[in-house]
């Protein structure tokens, strides 16, 4: 509930995932009125339609959970009133008069789930209003707000303000989903804060792509803020302040002088080569999260595209982008390159990046993280796969292009999707469709532990490999990395998870195929001796952290680099590993 009159100088903390500092006016995304779509269901679509109205509840019951366990560390009395709300909407959720109506309205009356929930919140509001009790009619805005949540998640509902927003904002949110993150334009917004989130998420992900400051997991964020109110987002602290008083602003506006500065100082490392004290050459590449990031990319120095996401493509939409239109897009990235290699990874929906088509089809999985995604989702519907190699071969003709494959666990799948590529390719021919000759090299994701222990027979079936570090790490220590409950177990550092980046990287040499990282840990100049210790030549980042990392990489010498990671590697203690590379980083 918001005030005209908040308390002057709060400040939250939550989760730094993205450095930097923005300093404007809140814009508060709010649960506003929503459209619904309106049709009827038929007879044989109802049961279909009642499973994803049940979904959608069950989705809500998540969220809301999240949002009680945020609000026990608010203070005083805060904590316990919008507990006792959250439950109410929680009870709202399962078997209540609001939940029953809709399921009675799709089986009797035929209609869609999102026109039920309209129909009988409307119903609802009328029962309300002939009630002369200020309590009850209080419970209504409560109703309301259960009735939004639930258009929200049955919709996929994406925010569509932001393209309007006033230039300089600063987005405050419940959630921020990457579909959402992916329509925030750089240039209006400064920067970003959610009560949800973890730092290794897609949404932390794609705001260190755009080089936007946020801070994810902030309790109380949206209680007692208003819009317009004068915020701070401190990405590298991982605090939020509203309402600053003028010395912590003044304070904040010479430390973002400060930042900018050594920006300007990184700029001049763009054209110099990445190669350590010693001689080595390191080839480092960008993580493109959306087209309008290439320019960014190549800005600071990007030597290719080492990970492009083509979930963009299939976000913020109802229906499925067609081989044309795939193509088209593709080949924009990769004659924008100019010669410089792409890496296209096929499509990596499912999780939290689940696209609105495929909940339609599929539902709301349990367990997203371990369910029907990446090229388990291709190989389930393998004309969805046929059509985004058909386009990626057809693009590979402009340019040096491989193609990635995430979520591979074993050598079977490689086998199928190289199958499928061929019968693409003797499809396009046929059709005297120009393709990539020869075909591009055909790598795999190394992201699931599986993978990662079978690499010397998946090298064998691979051209390369690159390693996704952040599923390696949230899946071999059992830590939703978008669950900021857990974010602070999340560790790269673990001598599990580097075991199996060694073997990886072991494996590949041994094969003398390529071997690249492309988690969030090839960003972060804190690895880099690690990483090139273990023998990692190749590295892709979010376009920002590219000269950082340059510089490190060009005040290092590979011998001592190697000679630390030996020892880190005969640790068992994720401390102590980390102790060693922060000792050897402060001295070299």
């Amino acid at each position: 509930m918001k005030t005209d009159t908040p308390p002057q100088g709060r400040r939250l903390r939550g989760l730094g995932v993205s450095p930097g500092i923005a300093i404007g006016p809140a814009h508060l995304v709010e649960s506003g009125s929503i459209h619904a779509p309106e049709y009827t269901v038929p007879p044989e679509g109802v049961e279909a339609e009642v499973a994803r109205f049940n979904e959608a509840t069950a989705k809500a019951r998540r969220q809301i959970k999240k949002l009680k366990s945020k609000a026990l560390v608010l203070p005083g009395s805060a904590s316990e009133e919008v507990g006792f709300l959250l439950d109410a909407h929680l009870a709202m959720m399962t078997n209540s008069r609001l939940t029953r109506g809709v399921e009675r309205r799709i089986k009797e009356e035929g209609l869609n789930a999102e026109a039920a929930v309209q129909a009988e919140i409307t119903a609802i509001a009328e029962t309300f209003a002939g009630m002369d009790d200020a309590y009850l009619a209080a419970r209504m805005t409560d109703v309301r707000e259960v009735g939004r949540r639930l258009m929200r998640n049955l919709m996929q509902h994406e925010y569509q303000g932001f393209g309007m927003l006033p230039e300089g904002s600063v987005i405050l949110a419940e959630e921020l989903t990457p579909a959402d993150t992916a329509l925030i334009d750089p240039r209006r917004v400064l920067g970003f804060a959610s009560v949800l989130g973890g730092a290794e998420g897609h949404t932390a992900i794609m705001a260190r792509s755009l080089g936007l400051p946020a801070v994810l997991g902030v309790p109380g964020l949206l209680t007692n803020v208003r819009n317009g109110a004068t915020v701070i987002v401190d990405g590298v602290e991982g605090v939020v302040h509203i309402d600053p008083p003028p010395e912590l602003l003044e304070s904040y506006r010479s430390r973002q002088a400060e930042r900018e500065r050594e920006r300007e100082k990184l700029k001049g490392l763009r054209r110099l080569p990445s190669v350590t004290r010693d001689g080595t050459t390191v080839s480092l590449q960008a993580n493109l999260e959306l087209p309008r990031d290439l320019d960014h990319a190549l800005e600071n120095g990007a030597q290719g595209i080492g990970l492009l996401r083509t979930e963009f493509l299939f976000m913020n939409r109802q229906d499925l982008p067609d081989e044309d239109e795939q193509y088209h897009v593709l080949r924009a990235i990769v004659q924008g390159m100019d010669g410089r290699p792409v890496t296209a990874r096929t499509m990596d929906v499912g999780g939290e990046k689940l696209a609105g088509w495929m909940a339609g089809r599929y539902g709301e999985p349990a367990n997203p993280a371990l369910s029907l995604r990446a090229v388990r989702l291709g190989l389930r519907e393998p004309k969805l796969l046929e059509v985004q190699l058909a386009a990626m071969l057809r693009a590979g003709a402009h340019g040096p292009l491989r193609i990635l494959l995430p979520m591979i666990c074993s050598v079977s799948e490689v086998v199928r999707v190289r199958e499928i590529m061929g019968q693409v390719a003797r499809r396009l021919r046929r059709r005297n469709v120009r393709i990539a000759d020869p075909l591009p090299p055909l790598g795999v994701m190394i992201e699931v532990p599986g993978a990662a222990l079978s690499a010397d027979a998946l090298a064998h079936a691979a051209d390369f490999f690159s390693i996704g570090t952040n599923d390696l790490t949230q899946y071999t220590l059992a830590i939703d990395r978008a669950d900021d409950q857990v974010a602070a177990l999340y560790d790269p550092l673990h001598p599990a998870v580097l075991r199996l980046i060694q073997f990886t990287v072991e494996a590949a040499l041994r094969s003398r195929i390529p071997v690249a990282v492309c988690g969030e840990i090839a960003g972060d100049p804190r690895y880099a001796a690690l990483l090139l210790g273990l023998g990692v030549r190749d590295l892709s980042m979010a376009p920002p952290s590219i000269p950082i990392v340059k510089r490190r990489i060009r005040n290092l010498d590979l011998v001592e680099a190697s000679r630390r990671a030996r020892v880190i590697m005969d640790q068992s203690d994720s401390g102590r590993i980390a102790t060693l590379l922060d000792d050897f980083n402060a001295l070299s």
